[in-house]
């Protein structure tokens, strides 16, 4: 779709930019980085490597492309700050419907849609880029994101051409809303318990589908849904079992009927209800992907869209910083400005801090999803969700701090962004089931790796064993560890190279932690929830240090404004993160003071078993 047909069509507002905008945009039409890379970056560093050529140097787009989106975010920005009223949205639960309708004219329903359906098809940067501005509203970035991320990207992933032509261009022009429906009244995070089921009529044409979706963004706005049931499946071996398969539903077909929304605690101009399908006759076409492989589309439907919540919190939270700092630049207490004492410096040093890094994490993500053959880079979407969901909650906490009273009124927005942070960490997967997820799926690259190794330790072989002893012996020596980040053909600057070596003794460091791990637990490991928190919460550190060094060196290498400033977020970011490492690292020796472990559990054991606080009140007596 043409820019400038697409800004004539917007609301006047935006038309009005339509004469500087570029004749085309083509920011699908180009591809981002280097050459593409043979493995996932974050899968490599539970061997202890680094893989440079993934995450150095920082990825960057063209001049030209990043022109024409500039022209289409000011035109976008513009809209949202002056005709989007995010305060009657929330007050109203309801997103009006001349605000729905600009969103279409500016063809927010079909970013990633390819141009060839009626699309944007905006690479994963361009998407992440836009989310930015989008993310001034909650409600908005939700209803978009349901919408595109999840409602029809399925179809984008693994429709037939068919499917594609049939459904995309209506749903990229906003006239059909998408919806995603997964979870059920009895499964939440665990997706492959949903009862709803699709049996095929005798006459194999249709599959007829029953069942409850709850929770479900665009529920009563929808007109296509992406359905996931359980359907009748001939294995291999001639058995006949229950498999997840994935649909198309029109709410056309019959049978669809959704509950009144949900009166929820932020996001609230979003639309969630219940979907209710009863006797619901789908065409046999409308299988999306393969019957039975429902599934694995769920994932990557998932999987392919966390990403971009890094760039979209990090916009929220860039704004956040600006009206903060200018409340804590006029407001005085003490006959002084908020501004000059240090614990509300702090409170600023940190909002900064995590929005650059999620910005980087998301960027450097972005980059590698955009490049033609790239790797599987579910591990680091889900660092980025986990990262930038409980950065969101932790900076908008902090600056109703600094704000005090004026932050927690219904006047001001920053309660309404409070509320609707808090939902990050719950949807598109709980951080504690992508922590699993982040700490499983590195682990089990790791052992396919080294099953050989660990295999020779458990049998006794002498060489092994003398290898691993003489390591262990030099690495509590004090080894000096280089993977070349830094020194003459080192790819990180040198004002960096502190962190770098950091980021370098982590990443061997968490490599044979890994080995011995997989020898300690072998496949039991899986139960060990607490032990894969700490894998997780390491590895997002390391994914963090990697791309705010990469981020920055290219910052100073290229002369970037403000790049001194760079430097001193990205030096406190690996400091923390180091030390945070170091002590995770040290928790994961099972005969280490600091390791809990078994005193948490315990305690949780004999709450539950009670379902109760234990300890007698304080002014409890025995006589």
């Amino acid at each position: 779709m043409h820019l400038r047909v697409l800004l004539h069509r917007a609301a006047p507002a935006a038309a009005a930019l339509a004469s500087r905008a570029p004749a085309a945009f083509a920011a699908s039409r180009r591809w981002l980085g280097t050459s593409a890379p043979r493995h996932s970056y974050a899968k490599e560093l539970f061997l202890g490597r680094i893989e440079q050529k993934i995450v150095f140097p920082f990825p960057e787009v063209s001049q030209d492309e990043l022109n024409e989106i500039s022209q289409f975010v000011g035109t976008v920005e513009k809209f949202f700050n002056e005709e989007v009223d995010s305060q009657k949205i929330d007050r109203e639960g309801k997103i009006p419907d001349d605000t729905l309708e600009t969103l279409r004219r500016l063809g927010l329903f079909g970013i990633q849609v390819p141009e060839e359906f009626g699309g944007l098809g905006l690479s994963n940067t361009m998407y992440a880029r836009l989310g930015e501005i989008i993310s001034l509203d909650g409600s908005i970035t939700v209803t978009l994101a349901a919408h595109q991320a999840i409602g029809l990207k399925g179809i984008i992933l693994v429709g037939s051409e068919e499917q594609k032509t049939k459904y995309l261009p209506k749903l990229a022009s906003g006239e059909h809303i998408a919806a995603f429906c997964l979870t059920e009244p009895a499964s939440g995070s665990d997706a492959a318990s949903i009862r709803t089921r699709a049996t095929l009529n005798e006459d194999k044409t249709h599959y007829i589908l029953n069942g409850t979706k709850v929770w479900i963004t665009n529920g009563g706005l929808a007109t296509i849904f992406t359905v996931f049931a359980k359907t009748e499946v001939i294995d291999s071996d001639g058995s006949v079992k229950d498999k997840i398969t994935a649909f198309i539903v029109e709410r056309d077909f019959g049978g669809i009927t959704h509950g009144k929304p949900e009166d929820k605690l932020g996001i609230r101009g979003s639309n969630t209800c219940e979907v209710h399908f009863e006797n619901t006759r789908v065409p046999v076409e409308n299988v999306l992907g393969e019957v039975g492989g429902g599934f694995k589309v769920a994932m990557n439907i998932l999987n392919s869209g966390r990403f971009s919540m890094g760039s979209a919190v990090a916009g929220m939270l860039k704004k956040l910083i600006e009206w903060t700092a200018d409340y804590a630049c006029t407001r005085k207490q003490f006959n002084r400005h908020l501004s000059e004492f240090g614990l509300i410096q702090e409170k600023f040093a940190l909002m900064a801090q995590k929005a650059y890094v999620m910005e980087s994490m998301s960027y450097l993500t972005a980059a590698m999803m955009d490049r033609p053959g790239f790797p599987d880079c579910s591990i680091e979407a889900a660092m980025v969700k986990v990262f930038s969901s409980e950065g969101a909650w932790q900076c908008v906490s902090e600056a109703l701090q600094i704000l005090g009273g004026s932050g927690y009124m219904k006047d001001y927005p920053y309660e309404r962004l409070l509320r609707d942070a808090r939902i990050l960490l719950i949807f598109e997967g709980t951080n504690e089931i992508l922590r699993m997820f982040i700490a499983l799926t590195g682990l089990q690259h790791a052992g396919r790796i080294l099953t050989a190794r660990v295999n020779e330790l458990k049998r006794g072989n002498v060489m092994v064993i003398m290898e691993t002893i003489g390591q262990k012996l030099r690495d509590s020596l004090g080894r000096s560890v280089n993977l070349g980040l830094t020194g003459s053909l080192g790819v990180v600057h040198p004002s960096l190279g502190e962190s770098a070596n950091k980021l370098e003794e982590n990443v061997y460091y968490f490599g044979k932690t890994v080995e011995t791990l997989l020898l300690r637990f072998g496949k039991t490991i899986v139960e060990e929830q607490l032990v894969l928190k700490r894998l997780a919460n390491i590895l997002i550190n390391l994914y963090g240090m990697t791309a705010v060094l990469s981020r920055a060196s290219r910052a100073i290498r290229i002369g970037l404004r403000n790049h001194d400033h760079e430097v001193l977020l990205a030096n406190m970011f690996c400091v923390e993160a180091y030390v945070q490492n170091l002590f995770s690292l040290s928790q994961l020796d099972k005969y280490a003071p600091e390791n809990m472990d078994e005193q948490i559990k315990k305690v949780s054991q004999e709450i539950l078993e009670k379902r109760a606080y234990l300890c007698a009140h304080p002014l409890e007596r025995t006589s």
